[in-house]
Order: C-alpha cells, then sequence, then structure tokens
C-alpha cells in the first residue's frame, strides 16, 4: 500500500512537472507569436482614439470600456473556440484567411493614403455634423467594435500561424494569452491617449508654474500626436498587409514577391554592414508597405469605381 501511495505521488510529481513545462513553452510561444502581431496591434491603438472624437470627455472612458468589453467578446467567444476547431481540422485554410485579412489592411491603408492626396472620402468622418450624441455614440462604439472583430482576426490568424504547439489546448491558451495582453495594452493606451488633454488642463490649473507649463505643452501635444498616431497606424497597415501577402504567397509557391522583397533585404544589409540587421529589416519592410500600397489601391479602385461600394455609413 505505502508502495502505491509513493507511486501514486510519483506521478502527480511528474504530471505537475509536465504541467509546468507545458504552461512555459505555452507563455513562450505566447510571447514570440504575439511580436508579430505588433503591426496590427499598432493600427487598433492608432485607429480607436477616433472613435470618441467630437464627444463630451466624459463620455471617453465609458465609450473605450464598451469597446474593450467588445474587444474581449471578439477575440475570447467569437475567434478563440473558431481557431482552435480551426487550427485543429483545417490547418490550411489559416493562410488564406491570413491573406484575405491582410489584403483588408492593405485596402484600409491605402484609402488613407489616397484620401490625404485628395482622393474622394467614403463613408462618415470624424469631421461630420453630431445630430444626435447618444445616437451618434451607439453608432460610434459598434463600428469600432466591428472594426476590433476584423484585426482582432487578423492577430488571432497571425498568432495562430506562427504558434508551435501540438496540443490544441496549448495552442488555445496561447491564442487567449495574446488575446488578453493585446486587449488590455491596445485599450489602456487609447484610454491615457484620450485623457491626456484632460491631465494637460488639470496640471495647467494647478498653483505651481512648472506644472502649469508642463500641462499646456501637454494639451498642445494631443493633436500632433494623434496626428502621428494616424500616421503610424496608416504605415503599419501597409507594412504588415503587405508583409502578409508576401509570406502567404510564397506558402503556397507563388515567389516572386517574396524573392522581390528579401532580395532587397539582403542588398540592404550588405551595403550597410555595421547596421544590417535594421538595415534589412527596413528595406523589407519597406518593401512590403509599398506591395501593400499598391494592391490596397487595386482594391479601393474595384470597391468604389468599379462596384461602387461607398463605405460604411
Amino acid at each position: 500500500m505505502p508502495s502505491g501511495l509513493v507511486a501514486l505521488f510519483d506521478d502527480v510529481a511528474l504530471i505537475a512537472r509536465a504541467a509546468s513545462a507545458s504552461v512555459d513553452d505555452v507563455a513562450a510561444a505566447a510571447s514570440k507569436a504575439g511580436s508579430k502581431t505588433a503591426g496590427v496591434v499598432i493600427d487598433d491603438a492608432a485607429v480607436t482614439p477616433s472613435y470618441v472624437t467630437g464627444l463630451s470627455p466624459s463620455r471617453e472612458l465609458p465609450i473605450i470600456w464598451s469597446i474593450t468589453k467588445g474587444s474581449f467578446f471578439n477575440k475570447l467567444v467569437i475567434l478563440l473556440p473558431g481557431a482552435i476547431v480551426l487550427s485543429e481540422f483545417l490547418p490550411g485554410l489559416i493562410i488564406w484567411i491570413l491573406m484575405l485579412g491582410g489584403a483588408f489592411l492593405c485596402y484600409e491603408g491605402a484609402e488613407k493614403v489616397l484620401e490625404k492626396l485628395g482622393a474622394a472620402k467614403h463613408g462618415k468622418t470624424v469631421d461630420d455634423t453630431i445630430e444626435n450624441p447618444e445616437e451618434f455614440e451607439k453608432q460610434r462604439i459598434s463600428g469600432a467594435i466591428r472594426t476590433d472583430l476584423i484585426l482582432s482576426a487578423e492577430i488571432m490568424a497571425i498568432t495562430l500561424n506562427e504558434l508551435d504547439l501540438d496540443v490544441w489546448w496549448e495552442r488555445g491558451l496561447a491564442l487567449a494569452i495574446v488575446a488578453i495582453v493585446v486587449t488590455i495594452v491596445v485599450y489602456g493606451s487609447v484610454a491615457i491617449i484620450v485623457k491626456l488633454d484632460d491631465i494637460g488642463l488639470s496640471l495647467a490649473k494647478s498653483g505651481s508654474e512648472a506644472k502649469r507649463k508642463f500641462g499646456e505643452a501637454l494639451v498642445n501635444s494631443v493633436p500632433y500626436l494623434l496626428t502621428f498616431l494616424s500616421f503610424v497606424g496608416t504605415i503599419a497597415m501597409l507594412w504588415v498587409g503587405g508583409g502578409i501577402i508576401i509570406h502567404g504567397t510564397h506558402e503556397i509557391g507563388w515567389d516572386w514577391l517574396y524573392d522581390i522583397a528579401h532580395g532587397a533585404e539582403y542588398a540592404a544589409a550588405g551595403a550597410l554592414s555595421a547596421i544590417e540587421g535594421l538595415a534589412g529589416w527596413t528595406a523589407y519592410a519597406a518593401i512590403s508597405a509599398v506591395i501593400g500600397l499598391a494592391l490596397g489601391a487595386v482594391i479601393v479602385f474595384v470597391l468604389h469605381k468599379v462596384i461602387g461600394y461607398e463605405g460604411a455609413h
């Protein structure tokens, strides 16, 4: 009997150690895969502040919280189960879903670039007159959650494609870790960004001259920060979308885009050997963005000029 108990305890200890190792593997895989989603995360963080533009400051954080809850629901309730089933039974579809999402990012980025260059705007913009604030707020929240669903699907697909875990629950746990961390980082950052002007105003009214000057500088810097984030978000969409298309076409046997991008990467790295890593990455990202812009421009033309799609209203 004692030997049986000792054997049982040994088995439990082995299981515990195996579980601990699995958790470590999951955490490492989640960290590695999550880093690949950086471009989409930047875009998500850059896009979201626009959804509270023009609304009462007192409604900014409640709106961000509503979008955050919607994002958690998108990732953990809608996308996570689907991703697990897909990885278990139809893994070959993942690359096609990735490329579909990449094409969407290229379209979004190219549309923003073309609008900046003078092309017609499609759908509502933040400059439109707000006639019914409550209804407008609901529309903003639902629109943000729909956009988040698309970006979250891309984040989950990128993560799933990068995971090297054989057991379905390990993949599910890694996806859940990435989903939770990304959501907290994105919407936590957005909450800080949209309240920077209020923080600045509060400091500007304080008694200390140093605080007043800092507060005024903070208030004045917010419009430039939002403009910068919008610019970074657009570049990120084109870079990530183009990169996904390059990788996806290579995976299905169409190598010419892959060869162009990596040829530029190796040429830049060879020419600037002192900073070969940075030079190579920059060249690859630039080629990815150019390819993303070209593909996106074609999609914009087809949607708006051929089909006549005018965007969400």
